[in-house]
């Protein structure tokens, strides 16, 4: 054979064995069988920290929430109760000297009796030209005890306000650990709070505040009326139009849970009810009934007024 014939030769059996497709290895019944990692495992992370991990994230929302809308709260009540508790100081003041005697009608019987003494013609003689003072009168007590009543509410809810901001960032400051570990901590507040009834101590300081108001109302009018009954008038058709108001509010809070004029006071009293009527099923039917009487007298009333 010629060199030729052999090189053909050689380029043939080449072709033949590349077209060849090379075998595959055939996959094991124990491949084919074995589930697919799960996405925690293809992270490289065991479930244990992924839980903690989707639990961290939404308590943080959770409490991201619960901080911004109490520490608002805890804003307002200073700044009112600053305010408020500095008009309240500046009434007392200027009533104070109610409680003790005049000086001025002391130094007019004192004078009077020395135009006595001298010119005992001039001035008429006096049986009893000093006569003693007898303590303020009821009326004045009665004021002065409503006014420092309301001081010391208002400043009452600062003090709660102050100590409420305090709890909040004890409540926000976490601990050092691991992740679970500071998961647990911030569970174990969060039943504290529960377990305590943190947020009905806080949402009792602004209703301590409005209770603080209607005691200065009180108090106003009742000094305006030993001065002046028209300006004692008004006052009182205002302080009676706003605490109707408020009573309508609530009581349209307690009727109707969807309604949107919800107040710390309402809130405290559905809550107090709702524990009524759990150890009182039989009440259920007597409050359906007081509601559908509330609701039917409020729809009617109005058409009642415009009848000819």
């Amino acid at each position: 054979m010629s060199r030729q014939n052999i090189g053909m030769h050689l380029l043939a059996n080449h072709g033949n064995s590349s077209t060849k497709d090379p075998e595959l290895p055939k996959p094991s019944v124990e491949t084919m069988q074995s589930p697919p990692p799960s996405p925690s495992q293809a992270d490289g992370k065991d479930p244990k920290s992924c839980f903690w991990a989707t639990y961290t994230r939404e308590a943080t929302e959770h409490d991201a929430e619960f901080l911004d809308k109490y520490q608002s709260d805890m804003d307002i009540v200073l700044i009112f109760a600053g305010l408020f508790s500095a008009v309240n100081t500046g009434f007392i003041v200027q009533m104070q000297p109610n409680l003790s005697p005049n000086p001025l009608s002391t130094t007019n019987v004192l004078l009077g009796m020395l135009l006595q003494a001298a010119n005992s013609s001039f001035v008429p003689q006096s049986t009893q030209p000093y006569p003693p003072w007898q303590g303020p009168g009821s009326s004045v007590i009665w004021v002065q005890s409503l006014t420092y009543a309301s001081l010391c509410a208002s400043l009452l809810a600062a003090l709660g306000a102050v100590l409420g901001k305090q709890w909040l960032s004890n409540f926000k400051r976490s601990g050092r650990g691991t992740i679970d570990d500071r998961a647990r901590q911030r569970q174990m507040k969060i039943d504290g709070l529960r377990a305590w009834h943190f947020d009905s101590v806080l949402q009792f300081l602004p209703s301590l505040l409005q209770i603080s108001l209607l005691l200065f109302g009180i108090a106003l009018s009742g000094s305006m009326w030993i001065m002046s009954t028209t300006i004692a008038i008004i006052i009182i058709t205002s302080t009676t139009l706003g605490f109707t108001f408020y009573l309508t509010i609530v009581l349209a809070s307690l009727m109707a849970a969807d309604c949107p004029f919800q107040t710390p006071g309402s809130i405290t009293l559905r809550s107090l009810g709702l524990s009524v009527l759990r150890y009182y099923p039989s009440l259920q039917n007597h409050r359906r009934d007081f509601s559908k009487a509330c609701l039917r007298f409020v729809l009617t009333s109005p058409s009642r007024s415009f009848t000819p």
